[in-house]
């Protein structure tokens, strides 16, 4: 496999890592359609823990097996896929070195009051399982975060000496924000660059909205403007938290949508200078097909094939 210019442009933003941890983070980097171009799509299905079973998989019931996911990533072209420990080991001997996987190694439940999440996978069990990288969702906001940022200090740590990349879902919520303040501009800013300093090498956040939420914010912004209106705005200015543009950036799919809808957010984040893009709900609760068709409109965006 032969780097790309831009890929190893990439590698070298992560001075402190490992050649394991470089070449997983490349692996993911130069899979799938988009391999080389330092765009990805990455397909992530933990929402069976999140939501449950039917509000996940019923809509489209081949969704069900776990094997349907591999199978839609790689048919798909896309660069990794992203799950909790017993999805990923019920296809890892078929699909082994199919496609760069991700192993998200705490989850919620929709059972839980809680803002937190439970640690349900570890490094052995994606080395294991020849994944490419941990994930970890932190909830900056909550009353939790501190013992969640604790947990990623230390798995991150073992990942990292065991050269695995780490993923980090940054999603702010918690008593002091209501849900405006949870993907208002700064606040989506704030919770990147608190992935960023945490170690992350791709990082996850919800596309920012046009509100800043937190009043010390504010006065900052009057200040120095961010333009608020236009959503690459305000992706680039995420980006820009993200050390300038020096950390891998990836946005989420978001609630169930229309595609008109989709494609406009993946032409934003493409405009903005973001990474790519993290689907899971609005392409597996999809028929195959019509799943198949979205993916490759998002990954043409990306690759620069249609506006």
């Amino acid at each position: 496999m032969q780097l790309t210019p831009k890929v190893k442009e990439i590698l070298s933003w992560y001075e402190s890592d490992n050649p394991g941890t470089k070449a997983n983070i490349a692996r993911i980097l130069m899979e799938g359609r988009l391999g080389g171009t330092g765009r990805m799509v990455i397909l992530p299905v933990d929402q069976g823990f999140e939501h449950g079973p039917a509000r996940s998989f019923a809509p489209n019931p081949a969704a069900y097996d776990p094997r349907y996911h591999f199978e839609l990533a790689i048919e798909a072209g896309l660069n990794a896929y992203a799950a909790p420990l017993g999805m990923i080991e019920a296809g890892a001997s078929t699909f082994a070195g199919a496609i760069p996987t991700i192993l998200k190694v705490n989850s919620s439940n929709s059972l839980s009051t809680t803002k937190d999440q439970a640690v349900t996978g570890s490094v052995n069990d994606a080395l294991r399982l020849g994944c490419s990288a941990i994930g970890f969702t932190i909830y900056p906001s909550s009353e939790y975060q501190f013992e969640m940022m604790e947990e990623l200090r230390e798995l991150a740590e073992e990942a990292k000496a065991s050269g695995l990349a780490v993923v980090v879902w940054s999603y702010p919520r918690g008593p002091m924000l209501d849900k405006t303040g949870e993907t208002a501009l700064d606040i989506c800013a704030y919770a990147a660059h608190m992935a960023a300093l945490l170690g992350a090498h791709i990082i996850k956040v919800k596309p920012p909205m046009d509100a800043i939420s937190l009043d010390a914010a504010k006065k900052t912004y009057e200040k120095h403007p961010v333009e608020l209106q236009h959503q690459a705005a305000r992706i680039r200015h995420v980006v820009q938290a993200c050390f300038n543009g020096r950390r891998l950036v990836v946005f989420s799919g978001g609630e169930t949508g229309t595609t008109e809808n989709i494609l406009a957010t993946t032409r934003a984040i493409h405009e903005g200078g973001g990474n790519g893009s993290i689907i899971g709900r609005n392409t597996f609760q999809r028929p195959r097909a019509e799943a198949l068709e979205l993916l490759g409109q998002v990954i043409g965006i990306y690759a620069g094939e249609s506006g």
